[in-house]
């Protein structure tokens, strides 16, 4: 029997079942009704903040393969497995080509990379100048200016998705999108499960769309709840990640791995009995020339660093004086990744620390993957692949929440609006003493670890109470004077 045909039926005779008590019934609609609003409202003035980021991520995806479009000739070679030449020849036709700047690191990467040269240029800020070799001609293949090994491509997607190129101020709206995606996220997983259980609880109405739903609003809601439920660990996977390295929660984060000592461990570089730094060490002088560092002790660390088990491609970090040690860094992002480092001694050929990424603290340890999964590197084109589906899912859920919106406008001559009424304010003044005594300093402290959840919402709050107390003063019934008494 079908839904229609229930006012075709005889009317049954009363059971003898005790109904719900409306206190029940009046606090689960209470709730229902805070969840609605607040699910509309976050998603009607965020939703345009998580368009801009998926938008971008989705370019963001597609760096390693314009990377090699772009650069395939400067960051590939052609012959790999020939014998490749020292380091020391590498590192010195970089220097020739580059004779600006100072030497700061080594990548030593996959048999068909090129080696990159790294040159720190004061002017340049936060970026550098790498120069790429061939390992097995020591030919310069070229240069470009890099951000962290990033090429130029990459750092203005990265940029554009991060800030849109506006600096600081720009990190503002992705941290504000990352800060509510997971209100968004609970909150209609809240939604649709509530929906969903009455008529049928099977999983199958909870991950499929009715597509016996006609063409109006149910069908639309169908589509956009179903789709966020199959999106919703991803999102709030790239929630917790992109707000781990935001400016203020990523700030609140790494006071926390500060406070619980749960950072990737420092390593000693200090070298006992160390001579002092002639002319001002490598990074103070002018192109390198009057180094108490040789670089071409590059082929003795690298040496041991492989003898100590750093296979795969690494970075060799360049001492900014002779006191210190060398760095070397297994740069491996890709599942399962190689990440450990240690410090050596080129002259004593010795390992002076060393660190296992299997030995790092559990957070510092998910962090670091977290950071990798979100910018796509972890499983390779898998990572991206997933990626894209959550971006282009999340533009879909979007794009049929602000539909759903227009759907549920007033369509009649003396009722006709652009979009929908939104829900009644004021269902959070009607939730029990309870619910808000628990659910008051619960939002309070998670406002404080994340301020672009905190404050947008406080502001919220302050604007609907004012509103509803100025709208019920504005409908009270003017005071009618009572009529003279009869003397």
């Amino acid at each position: 029997m079908s839904v229609t045909d229930v006012s075709d039926q005889p009317a049954e005779a009363p059971t003898t079942s005790p109904p719900p008590t409306q206190s029940t019934n009046r606090r689960s609609s209470d709730l229902s009704a805070l969840l609605v609003r607040l699910h509309f409202y976050t998603g009607v003035l965020v939703a345009p903040f998580l368009l801009v980021a998926a938008v971008t991520g989705l370019l963001y995806t597609a760096t390693p393969q314009l990377d090699q479009l772009f650069y395939g000739d400067k960051l590939t070679v052609a012959h790999a497995g020939a014998t490749a030449k020292p380091l020391a020849e590498q590192v010195a036709a970089a220097r020739a080509a580059h004779p600006d700047g100072s030497p700061m690191s080594v990548i030593v990467g996959d048999i068909d990379a090129t080696t990159q040269v790294v040159f720190s240029m004061p002017e340049l800020g936060e970026k550098q100048h790498t120069v790429y070799v061939d390992p097995y001609t020591a030919e310069v293949k070229g240069t470009l200016t890099t951000w962290w090994g990033s090429t130029p491509a990459t750092t203005w997607l990265d940029d554009l998705h991060r800030n849109l190129h506006l600096g600081d101020l720009g990190r503002h709206y992705s941290e504000f999108a990352a800060s509510w995606l997971w209100v968004l996220v609970l909150g209609g997983l809240a939604l649709w499960w509530r929906r969903q259980r009455g008529a049928n609880p099977k999983a199958r109405r909870l991950l499929l769309p009715d597509l016996t739903a006609g063409k109006g609003v149910r069908r639309t809601r169908g589509w956009h709840a179903a789709t966020g439920v199959w999106i919703a660990v991803g999102l709030l996977v790239l929630s917790a990640t992109g707000l781990t390295w935001s400016r203020y929660a990523g700030g609140n984060f790494d006071n926390a791995l500060t406070a619980l000592d749960a950072h990737q461990p420092q390593l000693a570089t200090a070298l006992a009995g160390g001579a002092p730094p002639a002319g001002g060490g490598h990074h103070g002088g002018a192109g390198g020339g009057d180094s108490a560092v040789d670089p071409a002790a590059a082929d003795t660390v690298l040496r041991i660093a492989r003898d100590h088990g750093l296979a795969g491609p690494v970075e060799i970090g360049i001492p900014e004086d002779a006191a210190s040690a060398w760095t070397v860094t297994q740069v491996d992002n890709t599942w399962p990744v190689h990440l450990d480092r240690a410090t050596i001694d080129p002259v004593t050929s010795t390992v002076v620390a060393r660190s296992n990424f299997a030995d790092w603290p559990l957070l510092a340890q998910l962090s670091k993957l977290g950071v990798q999964a979100h910018m796509g590197r972890l499983f390779g084109i898998a990572n991206q692949i997933l990626l894209a589906a959550l971006a282009l899912g999340l533009l879909c859920v979007i794009v049929w929440g602000y539909r759903m919106w227009w759907q549920r406008r007033p369509t009649r001559a003396d009722r006709r609006a652009i979009v929908g009424t939104p829900p009644a304010r004021g269902a959070w003044q009607k939730l029990p003493a309870w619910a808000i005594a628990i659910g008051v300093p619960v939002v309070f402290a998670i406002g404080w670890v994340i301020p672009m959840f905190g404050i947008p919402l406080a502001a919220f709050l302050v604007i609907d109470v004012i509103i509803s107390t100025a709208r019920g003063q504005r409908d009270q019934p003017s005071p009618v004077s009572p009529a003279p008494a009869n003397q």
